[in-house]
């Protein structure tokens, strides 16, 4: 039986399992439309345009949902260092559930090397070392190692875990943030109703044990995996754990300073506008941002745009030619 695993782990049958990019899938770079190269500020600014351009309430149909869920799921990965890392060594295969890189690179390793001695098929070399043992004859738990490889649990004899299943939600940025309860239909299971916790990201996963595919035997079913994604809001972003927002004051609340209305994630605050102030000038409410179990709240940081009316009107006119400052001398410290 070892000698005919050993034919059937030969390294050339090996190599494309482990390191061949699925063909099939389009390049996430090529996706947001951004050089493999790119930084952090282009794939940001990538994905904002294009969620905008195809956010199903803007567009609706499944055309544009399917292709809104392509953009966040390739600045799910892109957006994340270690993701895009693992993505650019492997390609697709690094996104796969249970994937094991340091697995991946071992084989890799494996299937350069020259073959030893004289074994099944003509490859010679010894089964035991894909999964670490010492050589020899016995071949030690070789099927639960296999399992172990592949993602799965168990071998021939004793029960084994369903598989996991998974599925992919979409939901608006303030039940992301204030967290909520959906029901989520698996592929092939039955509805499921989750409580997604306050905080949520693009891109978070969670898993809900038991409610994936049956398992064999005594073993238990396997969970269900669940890829959260989150639409833009129109006019708070968020970074990490802290939110920003614009908020429009006029010229004498800049002037003169004054208190304002704030919307927050737990309603409404007042925010004093310190006297003077600038268009652009940011304050910061300290932890009115996202709010996650067990972790210290963000902050909201505000930052003040002064808005002029857009209509014509003489009296306003007049009174911006009254109090008018030159131009020139306020750029002069403007260079390059």
């Amino acid at each position: 039986m070892v000698q005919a695993f050993a034919l059937w782990l030969n390294p050339e049958r090996l190599r494309p399992f482990a390191l061949q990019k699925n063909v099939m899938a389009r390049d996430l770079y090529s996706i947001l439309g951004v050089a493999k190269d790119a930084d952090e500020d282009a794939i940001k600014k990538a994905f904002r345009k294009l969620a905008v351009q195809y956010h199903p309430d803007k567009n609706p149909g499944k055309a544009s949902e399917a292709k809104f869920k392509e953009i966040n799921r390739a600045h799910e990965v892109l957006s994340d260092k270690d993701k895009r890392a693992l993505y650019d060594e492997f390609g697709e295969q690094s996104l796969q559930q249970g994937f094991d890189p340091e697995r991946a690179r071992y084989v890799r390793q494996y299937g350069g090397r020259q073959p030893r001695g004289g074994g099944a098929g003509g490859h010679g070399f010894n089964v035991q070392e894909i999964f670490g043992g010492g050589g020899g004859g016995d071949t030690g738990d070789l099927f639960g190692n296999l399992g172990d490889l592949f993602g799965r649990r168990g071998g021939p004899g004793r029960g084994r875990k369903g598989q996991d299943a998974e599925a992919e939600v979409t939901i608006d940025f303030v039940s992301a943030i204030k967290g909520t309860t959906i029901e989520v239909h698996s592929e092939g299971g039955e509805p499921t109703t989750i409580r997604i916790p306050a905080g949520a990201s693009e891109g978070s996963r969670i898993r809900v044990a038991g409610h994936g595919g049956p398992g064999m035997g005594n073993a238990p079913a396997g969970d269900l995996l669940i890829t959260i994604h989150v639409t833009p809001h129109p006019l708070f972003q968020r970074d990490g754990d802290d939110l920003k927002v614009d908020v429009p004051i006029s010229v004498r609340e800049a002037y003169m300073g004054g208190k304002i209305r704030v919307p927050t994630p737990d309603g409404e605050v007042t925010l004093k506008v310190p006297p003077r102030a600038q268009s652009g000038q940011q304050v910061r409410l300290k932890g009115k941002g996202v709010a996650r179990k067990g972790k210290e709240s963000g902050d909201l940081y505000v930052r003040f745009l002064i808005r002029i009316p857009t209509g014509d009107d003489p009296a306003f006119e007049a009174a911006v030619d009254a109090l008018d400052l030159p131009g020139e001398e306020l750029r002069k410290d403007v260079k390059f």
